[in-house]
């Protein structure tokens, strides 16, 4: 019996769910994500310092054979700025590499060895180091983008929206090509996230510490995604809110909200396994290659 296109995939992602869960009794989730996302040829540079620290360390995923003008992608994890490692991430790099973009994936330091703004120091520090020395691993950086998903996420809009942190680094925000951010809380005062009450010094946390507070200068492109059934970061204040704000002032903003997944699914769905669960890959891949540069390559 031949069975239709549109329910091979539906058993396809059945199947695929089961395994995940299967995995998941055995160890962490991200560990049974990790172990069930192929390589797909990305070459993996590991413990790469772009700093002093042992958490100041960052990994790259690039394609075997990267294309010329290769886009660059700095993706920052999430976990209440009080946890996660890079590694549990590496579905995110092999992803990414598999769409034939580079990504860098740093560790930053986390509460209670610091906290606000200690870690934008971090996040800055790492992609001021890709900017100069991601042409040695097959990236361009006039075509370097920043992501991250939820706390993650903050991270990439703060560096992205903030120049103060790449001014550090003497960079501008200008220097990159555009951001994404899945899930990012852009404007969560008063803080109501017990785990990120103390990171914020809550309630001395200042004003500035919101991204939504930093867009009169805004002029690069974002794409922001949501699950429209995250219940821990509310979609529509954060993601919604922000995509207003930038819209108002001229800034190029694609808003995109799935309904298959939640806060963690969605940066779940870069996975090989969990692709079915929303189109997240697609939207970050498209996006990427509507604002790549010209590169030096072609001319830049």
């Amino acid at each position: 019996m031949r069975i239709p296109p549109v329910a091979r995939r539906t058993l396809y992602v059945l199947a695929a769910g089961a395994a995940v869960v299967a995995a998941l009794a055995a160890c962490s989730p991200l560990t049974a994500i990790n172990a069930l996302s192929p390589a797909d040829g990305a070459i993996t540079t590991s413990d790469i310092a772009y700093g002093n620290g042992e958490r100041l360390k960052l990994d790259i995923y690039r394609p075997a054979r990267p294309a010329p003008g290769a886009p660059v992608v700095v993706f920052f994890y999430g976990g209440n700025w009080n946890s996660g490692n890079r590694q549990h991430y590496a579905f995110v790099g092999r992803a990414l590499a598999s769409r034939g973009i580079v990504a860098v994936i740093p560790d930053y330091r986390l509460y209670p060895q610091v906290r606000y703004p200690d870690f934008l120091d971090d996040a800055a520090q790492a992609v001021a180091w890709t900017a100069r020395h991601i042409a040695s691993y097959g990236g361009e950086p006039n075509n370097l983008f920043v992501m991250g998903h939820s706390a993650g996420a903050y991270n990439a809009a703060m560096v992205a929206l903030d120049g103060r942190w790449l001014g550090k680094q003497g960079l501008a925000p200008d220097r990159l090509a555009g951001w994404i951010g899945l899930a990012g809380p852009y404007d969560f005062l008063p803080i109501v996230n017990e785990d990120a009450k103390p990171v914020f010094d809550f309630p001395n946390t200042p004003r500035e510490s919101q991204p939504v507070n930093h867009l009169d200068g805004s002029t690069l492109p974002a794409l922001l995604i949501a699950a429209n059934k995250d219940k821990l970061v509310n979609p529509v204040r954060n993601t919604g809110g922000l995509a207003l704000r930038l819209r108002a002032r001229g800034v190029a903003v694609t808003e995109v909200y799935y309904d298959g997944v939640s806060h963690t699914t969605l940066v779940g769905s870069l996975a090989a396994p969990l692709r079915g669960l929303a189109p997240t890959l697609d939207a970050i891949d498209q996006f990427v290659r509507n604002h790549t540069r010209l590169s030096k390559v072609e001319g830049r």
